[in-house]
């Protein structure tokens, strides 16, 4: 069969993306909502329509350091695009300009400029994103394992990709939570519905913030739910740092079966020479992100971010062996003494996680769904590998939300699922206990948590695992509460929770006590 190969210039007039000043207006804008850390200088971001560009700029695309950048940001938008298609588009169909003018393009983060362009192969799966005076580069769908960036000039992936078999009953035919029958009902009577209903009605309404899902959980059955349109219960949204917390609750099942444990040494071949001091790094100290390795975190803005010296970053945009990137990293401070949010810790203990799997025989790509989420009734994760078939836990994890709020009802449940354990006693308490190295007690163990008053309308207790432009699933234990948002928010998504959820809960009868 010849390949189905399509081929799109944006930045014209016959698509109407945002370029050249409406592009500058909407990405000032996204600029002035978003924090500090994440602005990035107008220079780098604001790529103007090239019949526009000055001396200088034409000078700047021969630049070295800027073909780099344009080469990185153009291999994101390539796995963007192809997870777009075919992973998000199991449940949510778009076309992939549509992806781009919804996912890409907008955002000040992803660096896209008009000039750029993508090829579609629809036979091969893959899509391949060319930037001006910069190497084309490709990223290819697998299935089940979902996108994978390739190596420059590479064709394929270096694993054998095997289908994730969901081993449960159609969602339909069985009771919440392992299906979505009776997910609803019966709503409680004790809570004001028209508050919830008005609550939720007014976070979808806040547009700037692109919520695309708002799920709310009350006494483990559903009290509302919105998706934007198009959107829906069963859609795979990039959840992006959301899955360090898969990552956490995939160690405390092999530490539930026996095969880890929580304080010991992290078994990591590299680390085990005599005179090496990342013999004494503890699995407890990567998943309180406390391993204390050199790993350079240069953000995802600014000149430097798209850099083969941005470590932290690069997994997202170069074609990595993740674990390898991670583990090959030397110490910078002793283990517990420095708690500093890096990509390394969380695919350490990925590998930590592939190697106890393998060496029981076990297929590792099949692990999550079977030993994870079979158990809970989740079945539209996709976690996605690099090219050499690791997990990127770190960011690379698509779920849906109702996946997502069962995700959090098992934490709410300390790890218990219809009378099984499948996370360890004491694990809940261990995961949302801040960190000893963290001064703001803001962090536990690849949880994220509200000691700091981050929300100062949502009770202390709260815990979350957070993602990268405002993918949340939050738990509040003492209003037996869990919560997900989901969508490519362009700012600080704090303050528009805060208000969401304080409206939530004063619906609950426990603000009423």
């Amino acid at each position: 069969m010849v390949p189905v190969l399509l081929v799109l210039a944006l930045g014209g007039s016959t698509f109407p993306l945002a370029t050249g000043q409406a592009l500058a207006q909407q990405q000032q804008q996204q600029q002035q909502q978003a924090p500090a850390a994440e602005q990035a200088p107008a220079a780098e971001q604001q790529a103007p329509a090239a019949d526009q560009a000055s001396a200088a700029e034409r000078a700047a695309a021969t630049d070295p350091a800027t073909q780099q950048s344009r080469e990185f940001r153009a291999a994101m938008a390539a796995h963007h695009i192809a997870s777009g298609l075919w992973v998000v588009g199991r449940s949510t169909p778009r076309t992939a300009h549509e992806v781009v003018a919804q996912d890409i393009a907008p955002f000040v983060y992803f660096g896209w400029e008009p000039e750029f362009r993508y090829a579609v192969d629809e036979d091969r799966k893959t899509v391949t994103v060319t930037a001006p005076g910069a190497p084309a580069r490709t990223a290819r769908y697998t299935g089940d394992q979902g996108t994978s960036i390739l190596p420059r000039g590479q064709q394929d992936v270096f694993f054998t990709p095997v289908p994730v078999p969901r081993n449960l009953p159609a969602a339909d035919t069985v009771d919440w939570p392992m299906g979505d029958r009776m997910a609803t009902e019966p709503f409680p009577q004790d809570v004001d519905r028209g508050a919830v209903e008005a609550a939720l009605d007014w976070a979808m309404q806040q547009t700037e913030q692109n919520t695309r899902a708002f799920v709310v959980a009350y006494r483990g059955k559903i009290l509302g739910e919105r998706y934007a349109p198009g959107w829906n219960k069963d859609t795979p949204q990039i959840s992006w740092s959301q899955g360090k917390s898969i990552t956490a609750a995939l160690i405390g099942v092999l530490i539930q079966q026996g095969h880890l444990q929580r304080q010991q040494a992290a078994p990591i071949a590299q680390w085990q020479a005599a005179d090496d001091p990342r013999r004494k790094i503890r699995i407890e100290d990567l998943l309180q992100m406390s391993s204390g390795l050199d790993f350079t975190n240069l953000g995802i803005s600014g000149p430097s971010a798209f850099t083969t010296k941005n470590e932290h970053f690069r997994v997202y945009f170069d074609s990595l062996d993740v674990f390898e990137h991670a583990v090959n990293q030397p110490p910078a401070v002793p283990p517990g003494t420095r708690c500093s949010y890096l990509n390394s810790d969380p695919l350490t203990l990925g590998k930590i996680i592939r190697d106890t799997v393998e060496a029981r025989g076990e297929d590792y790509l099949t692990f999550p769904q079977r030993a994870l989420f079979d158990r809970i009734g989740c079945r539209n994760y996709v976690l996605e590998t690099d090219a050499w078939g690791n997990f990127i836990l770190s960011g690379y994890d698509y779920g849906s939300a109702r996946d997502w709020i069962r995700f959090g009802l098992l934490h709410l449940q300390d790890g218990v699922w219809q009378g099984e354990r499948i996370l360890p006693a004491g694990w809940v308490d261990f995961i949302t206990t801040p960190a000893p190295a963290e001064p703001t007690e803001n962090y536990g163990g690849l949880f994220w948590l509200n000691r700091d008053g981050r929300m100062d309308r949502v009770p202390a207790d709260a815990y979350w695992s957070a993602g990268f432009m405002g993918q949340v699933t939050l738990v509040i234990p003492s209003y037996d509460l869990v919560v997900v948002r989901m969508g490519p928010s362009p700012g600080n998504v704090y303050p528009y929770l805060n208000e969401t959820i304080s409206r939530i809960l004063e619906a609950l009868p426990e603000s009423r006590r």
